[in-house]
């Protein structure tokens, strides 16, 4: 498929790093039925541009190429008080000498302090231009639409994006990492037998599955939720799936049963700290020194690692977990995920 008919604007000038993870597949195959689990590999977004890196960075690419060409000079988007998206967003608001406004909802009362390290500290660092704070549930394409009109009174020109830059737009930034994916099982002689990715926004999701169709990759790919279970995420997944193929207009078909999820590891809430979290996170770190966080990638790395004990994956599969980054807010988190403060269920 060829993307080069849409306006884009290359933050990660190199693919990002597929590497294999020998010691966190040994210490997982060893808790594995018959002491054996699937081979672990790592797509390394975290290590996209935009410090420091993340999905979100894929998306934008295409995002604000889009705003840029509409001669936009304020960016709008939303997210919850440690939103990664956000962060990036803004980063990308600073290289291009825009301004930046965020809507920020308070998904868990009282989670919003002026005061917060992680992703709210570098949102103060980096100088966002405003933060108007939501309860939560409220209506928040309203929120921004108002914060959009405010830019247009003062001359200003918006540009909104979604929450996780998930629409058909960001979701090209996942079909251009599918094609990047597929040029790097060639060059390094990787067979991949399944994928796992986070499902929230629905944006990496469902732009990955509509780049793997649309470029016949015939790997499955296994979304865990981090915010809903499957009866109410895999919908929101189509749904982006399909708005990506009508958008690359190819006659791509999404077949509804390619979209597929798994519900649980995100429980008891959205952002709440669980034990199979902790455990993944200090798993990863302590056998490949590589970092997750406990909103996404923690939860998503425990989906994986539970499936694999419940015998998901065959032994020996080559398994790819995606790294979606989000470092800044484990911080939020330390004395959590470092067993100081029990406060995980």
């Amino acid at each position: 498929m060829d993307l080069s008919r849409f306006e884009r604007r290359v933050y990660t000038p190199f693919a990002t790093p597929l590497e294999f993870a020998p010691r966190f597949t040994q210490a997982l195959g060893a808790t594995c039925p018959k002491g054996k689990g699937p081979r672990i590999w790592i797509k390394r977004d975290d290590m996209l541009g935009l410090f420091p890196g993340g999905n979100k960075t894929r998306k934008l690419e295409f995002l604000m190429g889009e705003a840029l060409a509409q001669g936009a000079d304020t960016l709008i988007t939303c997210g919850a008080p440690q939103s990664n998206h956000c962060r990036i967003t803004l980063a990308a608001a600073v290289k291009e000498g825009l301004k930046c406004r965020f809507v920020i909802e308070e998904r868990v009362p009282n989670s919003y302090s002026e005061t917060a390290s992680g992703n709210h500290f570098m949102f103060q660092l980096m100088g966002v231009d405003a933060i108007t704070v939501v309860p939560g549930g409220s209506n928040i394409a309203q929120a921004m639409n108002d914060v959009a009109d405010q830019v247009r009174a003062s001359g200003g020109r918006p540009y909104i994006i979604p929450g996780g830059g998930s629409n058909a737009v960001g979701g090209l930034g996942y079909v251009a990492c599918a094609q990047e994916m597929q040029q790097q099982f060639f060059e390094q002689g990787i067979r991949i037998d399944q994928v796992v990715v986070g499902s929230g926004s629905s944006g990496t999701h469902g732009g990955l599955l509509a780049g793997f169709l649309g470029n016949r990759i015939q790997i499955p790919i296994v979304g865990i939720g981090v915010s809903r279970d499957p009866v109410d995420q895999e919908p929101l997944v189509y749904k982006e799936a399909m708005a990506v193929a009508d958008l690359l207009s190819v006659g791509l078909t999404i077949p509804r049963e390619s979209v597929v999820s798994v519900g649980g590891y995100w429980q008891p809430k959205y952002s709440i700290p669980n034990a199979t979290m902790v455990e993944a996170v200090q798993l990863l770190a302590r056998t490949e020194g590589i970092l997750l966080d406990p909103v996404y990638t923690g939860k998503i790395m425990a989906g994986l690692i539970g499936l694999a004990r419940q015998g998901f994956f065959k032994p020996d599969e080559n398994v790819l977990f995606m790294h979606t980054g989000g470092l800044p807010s484990l911080h939020v988190y330390e004395d959590v995920v470092l067993g100081r403060e029990n406060t995980v269920v």
